[in-house]
């Protein structure tokens, strides 16, 4: 009867003070019945089958999400529930929701196949065990390429995006029946610019080889949840290494300390309990244990297995048992953890909201606090004064032990005396911009390291920022590149051991806003100017192809990585080459060119070897690219896109040999397709080359990929006379020799034909006038467009 009571108590708090819960309440009456008994566990299992006569899975997962809410709150309230048990219960809940969603995306398309070949991995406090009342879920989504479940005319990335986006919004549209979980993606690897499903392969070459220390942070806290679980766990066995070093360097010691104090920097809060305080993010909140125990964990993990624990009450346990802190500061920090969560709790039952803030007004703190069973919000208050000053004080410990208790102040700004001699406009204005950038609103300048690294080289990048071409736009990029990247540590560095490219920095930042944007996205291209071989023009086709094939690499996605960082790279080095005018113009397109030429060859090669593991090959067959516009011309621009026409060989009626046949036709339509998606889609790398392939037979009416006899009838009968213009500059970018000789026979056969003169001269005429009025000049300085230009010249 007591129990009864206790839960009646709660039930009774939850109508007055939360009105998400009196909401629940009104409308799952069968439930709010058996709340009324106190038999938690019963209450459990009611509400965990809530959702078990739904046909459709995002209904099915609201019903049960709405009743869990409901009883884990009442049952939280009634203290019948320890905030432990609450925060498994919403994890173990996760769990399911993020399995059955990833199921019922990869099957929706593919209705009797048996779901295959994604994974989520848990992250954060999911991954912990410990989600949070109404919390956002943060997985990272994995797929195999070759187990994942398709269609036939699926690629394996592309399916699994559609999955993924699928899964999103089954979990996350607000529906007549709720939402089940906000669902949020960022944790993946390179985010800006990767798919939202990765695979396992492209993850651990990440994971490998360019990941953050907060990665590595977040890592701590990952678990295989849904979807292909063993495949997941076998996938964080493999980055075990990157996570849990046996011995840390100390550039990594030195970022574990600017992530401790970047805890404490990026809150702009109340610094003290009281309204709008973030139980979360202000000192000694939530997010503050959970770091005190990670830092040592990332620092100590490596050479003692028992410290890798997920939790963090487990952690900080482990931690006190191996004398790496004290048992006091395990136990005081371990209770205030859980005090705070449950007041979050508390903050989120309210009007289920994802929220760690105190109420900015007093009357609704109050609410909270008579929620919490507390007498008035100042008892509150007091309560959370005392335990956040307890684990602050414990922080700034940390704080001190990693070095950075004190941020000095930087001595050395620059003046507007000093900006005005050097010719920049408004110096005042100027002076306090850069002072700005070192006052926290620059994350690469937020850490000491990174400001005494950019104090270093400040003076001599702003002499050479005043000697660019345009001042202001130089300016102006290099502080978009200060914002862009997530540390600049490493640039600084090479900048200060190399001043010269201090000056091709500057011309860059001033003039070249697409090598500078090129910077933005990766910083470490400035490696690739460390000395005067990058000032040398690349080799031929053949030695290219080898350098950007670098070895044997199984995973397609891990090549197509390589080849779009090694094209980046020698293209970056040419755009500078060419602003240094380091070499003739013509010098340096003609290297585009077979730059180009060489990674066409690179991804042909390794998309139909990719192609072929599924497909086969087509006996006697081969596909043919043939490269047109200034592609063909073996001079291209740093900006020009790829004008393709897809061939192939061999007798149209025969089959492919794979496990899945092809006829001709569609093996190598589908395989042209899948060349210029590895020629084009951005990867976890970026973007490589625009394709076009509009030259081709018919234009966008026809095929894709046409065989060689139907391209000779095509020009025979049927090309226009401008389409006769684009074959003066065809030439074969791949294929066999005997393939390439016939295509180029028929381009001369079709070149030399015998014509109409006046009629040819009034197709020209009319084609270029079309193009006039269709794609006018730009203006005076418009070199390709305007009259007299490289258009009229190509004419």
């Amino acid at each position: 009867m007591a129990n009864a009571q206790k839960w009646q108590d709660a039930m009774t708090r939850a109508r007055d003070h939360a009105p998400f819960l009196r909401d629940l309440m009104d409308r799952e009456t069968a439930l709010t019945e058996v709340l009324a008994t106190g038999d938690a566990e019963r209450a459990l299992t009611t509400a965990r089958e809530a959702g078990s006569d739904a046909d459709d899975v995002g209904i099915a997962l609201r019903r049960e999400r709405r009743a869990l809410a409901l009883v884990l709150a009442i049952g939280d309230l009634a203290g019948a529930f320890d905030v432990a048990r609450v925060m498994r219960e919403l994890s173990g809940f996760a769990d399911r929701a993020l399995d059955a969603a990833i199921a019922d995306a990869l099957v929706h398309r593919v209705r009797d196949a048996q779901p295959s070949g994604m994974t989520g991995l848990a992250l954060g406090k999911h991954g912990a065990c410990e989600l949070n009342y109404s919390s956002d879920i943060d997985p990272i989504l994995l797929y195999d390429p070759e187990t994942i479940t398709r269609r036939d005319r699926d690629e394996p990335g592309e399916a699994a995006q559609i999955a993924a986006r699928r899964m999103v919004q089954t979990l996350s549209a607000n529906t007549a029946e709720g939402y089940v979980f906000r669902v949020d993606l960022r944790l993946r690897p390179a985010s800006e610019v990767s798919p939202l499903a990765i695979s396992f392969n492209a993850a651990l070459s990440h994971y490998e080889s360019s990941a953050l220390t907060w990665e590595r942070a977040a890592f701590i806290r990952a678990r295989s949840a849904a979807g292909d679980v063993p495949a997941g766990e076998d996938f964080l066995a493999a980055i075990r290494p990157f996570v849990w070093r046996k011995s840390l360097d100390f550039g990594a010691l030195d970022e574990i300390g600017r992530l401790v104090a970047r805890i404490r920097d990026d809150h702009e809060g109340p610094t003290e309990p009281g309204p709008g305080f973030d139980l979360k993010r202000g000192r000694g909140g939530i997010r503050e244990v959970e770091f005190y125990a990670q830092a040592h964990q990332l620092i100590h993990g490596g050479r003692d297995e028992t410290l890798r624990s997920r939790g963090t009450r487990p952690a900080l346990d482990a931690l006190a048992a191996a004398g790496i802190i004290g048992a006091d500061d395990a136990r005081e920090m371990g209770e205030a953890y859980d005090r705070l969560r449950t007041i979050e709790h508390r903050l989120q039952m309210v009007n289920d909201r994802q929220t760690h803030q105190l109420p900015e007004d007093p009357g609704r703190i109050e609410a909270v606090a008579r929620l919490d069973g507390k007498e008035d919000g100042d008892a509150l208050i007091a309560e959370l004064v005392a335990i956040t000053d307890a684990v602050g004080d414990r922080f700034d410990a940390l704080l001190r032990d990693q070095g950075n208790e004190v941020s000095p102040k930087n001595e050395d700004a620059p003046s507007p005396v000093r900006l005005s001699k050097l010719g920049f406009a408004d110096p005042e204005a100027l002076a306090a911009r850069i002072a700005g950038w070192e006052d926290g609103k620059v994350r690469a300048l937020r850490s000491e390291a990174g400001r005494a690294a950019f104090a270093a080289i400040r003076p001599e990048l702003l002499d050479a920022l005043a000697a660019a071409p345009d001042p202001e736009a130089a300016l102006n990029r290099f502080e978009n590149l200060l914002t862009s990247l997530p540390s600049t540590i490493n640039v600084f560095k090479l900048l200060e051991a190399r001043p010269a490219l201090l000056g091709i920095l500057a011309r860059i930042l001033a003039v070249a806003p697409t090598l500078s944007d090129a910077l933005a996205r990766r910083g470490d291209l400035l490696d690739t100017l460390i000395d005067r071989t990058a000032f040398a023009l690349p080799p031929d086709v053949p030695a290219l192809v080898e350098q950007f094939t670098g070895g044997t690499r199984e995973d397609y996605e891990a090549q197509l990585d390589h080849l779009r960082r090694e094209v980046g790279d020698l293209r970056f080095s040419l755009g500078v080459q060419l602003l240094d005018a380091a070499h003739d113009p013509l010098d340096v397109g003609a290297a585009l060119a077979r730059t180009a030429q060489a990674a066409i060859v690179t991804a042909a090669q390794e998309a139909e070897d990719e192609f072929a593991k599924t497909h086969g090959r087509v006996p006697g067959g081969a596909l043919v690219v043939l490269g047109l516009g200034r592609l063909g011309g073996g001079v291209l621009t740093h900006a020009s896109d790829l004008d393709l026409v897809y061939l192939f060989t061999g007798d149209q009626g025969v089959e492919s040999d794979g496990r899945r046949p092809l006829s001709a036709t569609q093996y190598y339509n589908r395989l042209a397709q899948r060349v210029s998606a590895a020629l084009s889609v951005p990867t976890a790398e970026g973007a490589l080359y625009e394709v076009d392939t509009r030259l081709r037979p018919s234009g966008m009416q026809g095929l894709l990929a046409v065989g060689i006899d139907g391209f000779e009838r095509y020009q025979t009968e049927a090309a226009w006379s401008w389409e006769h213009m684009a074959l003066v500059r065809a030439r074969v970018m791949y294929g066999p020799d005997e393939a390439a000789d016939e295509v180029h026979r028929i381009v001369r056969e079709t070149l030399w034909r015998d014509r109409d003169a006046d009629a040819l001269r009034a197709d020209v005429l009319d084609m270029r006038g079309q193009m006039a009025r269709h794609k006018p000049g730009g203006g005076p300085l418009d070199v390709k467009l305007s009259r007299g230009g490289l258009v009229d010249i190509e004419f």
